[in-house]
């Protein structure tokens, strides 16, 4: 839930300056004609107006997409940076050694995420696995006396 929720908050955080910047623009630049037509003697003008529009557009949706790229690279739990990338896989021994993909790690060992190395469709979603607890568990366990007595 905290994920999401600070996810919804760098949205907001965004979107405060850029709303800001669509009524400095919306102030500035002359509105489009009420008319059905366009006016042939204001088309200067009204194309302005439309080049303002685009680039405000393109800086919102630049702005959400770095959003979302920081996110998707966050500790599910912590929030904190993913760290120490490693490249599992080889395309040429995809058979023996799977699909390449990277993996990062939660500098406290909260989880992992896998990710496709390349992701062309992008409908591929990265696959987040859960640590568990307490990761000094598996270390600390006692081990199974394996040695034999010949």
């Amino acid at each position: 839930m905290r994920y999401w929720a600070y996810l919804v908050g760098k949205m907001v955080v965004a979107a405060a300056p850029l709303y800001g910047l669509l009524l400095l623009i919306e102030r500035n630049v002359p509105a489009t004609p009420k008319e059905a037509w366009p006016r042939l003697h204001n088309m200067n003008q009204e194309f302005l107006g439309v080049l303002y529009m685009l680039g405000w557009f393109l800086l919102c949706a630049g702005a959400f997409s770095l959003i979302v790229w920081d996110q998707r690279r966050r500790c599910r739990v912590c929030l904190r940076k993913l760290r120490m990338p490693i490249e599992t896989g080889s395309r040429s021994y995809m058979l023996q050694l799977g699909q390449p993909a990277i993996e990062s790690i939660c500098p406290y060992g909260h989880g992992t995420l896998k990710e496709d190395e390349l992701q062309i469709t992008g409908r591929e979603t990265p696959e987040w696995k859960p640590n568990s607890d307490d990761i000094w568990d598996e270390l600390c366990a006692p081990q199974k006396d394996n040695s034999q007595e010949l």
